[in-house]
């Protein structure tokens, strides 16, 4: 839903209904993540795309209907084998569960404001209802970042919903779109539904400590992949805005002191290429004592051997010693400081992932792996 945001914002602005069409389950090679959703007005405006150019005039079609014809909410699922897939358009194969609905803003006024901060590129969270008891099914409540307060009801403010917006607040401090199974208990939620909760969250942060000339290669790099990318350096010389026109900050500091008072979650990749004990060691030692997804160091192995042993004296555990990516980057052959930026971003990604690395020649099974929601149940127990 958040991926066609500004159209959607606008067509509530305007009162004007429409259909909407969301990849609620995915199954092998689909070229469109869940939460992907297209729209079409009454006059057969559309906006958006679930599939890349596979099966979207079915889908155009059943938008039409259901829009025309006020009807109840459909799950209609796209499965067709790599076999046929050709015949009917499904190149890539796999399966699109998608859920196709009318949407009436002036029914839910509560998705307006939702829609203006996604527009705006604030955080917000919008749980829609995939499956369970027919009234509920395509409802939607919304969540703020900054209210504790949720927007649209599905039980009248009762445990449902409350379990509704406690599962979309986790989610939008983790910045993820997940799909949550509630229900089955009476006192947190009745009924048993399935919510895919939209998110829009900032972007994910990459610090890079180290005014290089990698450094230069890695902020375009991780500003492509969609990073807010900061550059900090202790010397002012090397730390210009002119030197890493690409980062959206540079920041004259000594690394560790910088990252003690700046903002770092669970999505922040850190990356230090100054190879440097006298910056490296303090630098590390409060990092990777942090809850971030990813910190990396350059240095040849003789590096990490000594760096190692520093660490180690500064009192880090063999546990956080793990966490440390050294040398940095993955096995690319990789020389140049573009290729080192695709070596260090590459590895960035599979460990986000979960993933081998490995090429997918390589590899049997499907080629995207299902959603791991572990992270979400130990954010709530926290």
């Amino acid at each position: 839903m958040l991926n066609i945001a500004d159209t959607l914002h606008r067509w509530c602005r305007e009162a004007r209904p429409f259909a909407l069409a969301t990849i609620v389950d995915v199954t092998g090679s689909a070229p469109m993540p869940v939460g992907t959703s297209v729209a079409v007005d009454k006059n057969g405006n559309v906006a958006g795309s679930i599939s890349g150019g596979c099966v979207e005039g079915a889908v155009h079609e059943l938008c039409l209907q259901v829009l025309e014809g006020e009807g109840p909410p459909q799950r209609v699922r796209f499965s067709y084998s790599d076999n046929d897939a050709f015949a009917v358009g499904l190149t890539c194969g796999g399966e699109l569960d998608v859920l196709i609905q009318r949407v009436d803003p002036v029914a839910e006024p509560h998705l307006l404001p939702a829609l203006e901060e996604a527009v705006q590129g604030w955080p917000v969270a919008v749980a829609h209802v995939s499956g369970g008891p027919g009234e509920l099914v395509g409802r939607t409540v919304c969540v703020f970042s900054d209210d504790i307060t949720s927007y649209g009801t599905l039980d009248g403010g009762g445990p449902t919903d409350h379990a509704v917006a406690a599962h979309a607040r986790a989610l939008l401090r983790a910045g993820r779109t997940a799909h949550v199974a509630l229900g089955g208990d009476a006192d947190t939620c009745p009924e048993q539904i399935s919510v895919l909760v939209h998110v829009q969250a900032p972007r994910p942060r990459m610090l890079i400590f180290g005014a290089v000339d990698f450094t230069a290669a890695l902020s375009q790099a991780g500003q492509f992949l969609g990073y807010e990318v900061t550059v900090c350096d202790a010397r002012p010389v090397f730390a210009t805005k002119a030197r890493f026109p690409h980062a959206d900050e540079v920041v004259v500091d000594w690394p560790h002191r910088y990252l003690e008072h700046t903002t770092v979650d669970s999505r922040t990749a850190i990356c230090v290429l100054t190879h440097d004990a006298k910056f490296d060691i303090p630098l590390l030692t409060h990092a990777l004592r942090l809850p971030v997804a990813y910190v990396g160091a350059m240095g040849s192995r003789r590096t990490h051997e000594h760096r190692l042993h520093h660490l180690r004296e500064a009192g880090l555990t063999e546990a956080q010693l793990a966490r440390l990516h050294s040398p940095i980057g993955l096995d690319l052959g990789a020389r140049t400081p573009q290729e080192t930026a695709i070596s260090i971003t590459a590895e960035i990604i599979a460990h986000t992932n979960r993933a081998t690395g490995l090429p997918l020649s390589q590899r049997t099974g499907p080629i995207h792996r299902p959603v791991d929601v572990a992270p979400v149940r130990t954010l709530l127990t926290t």
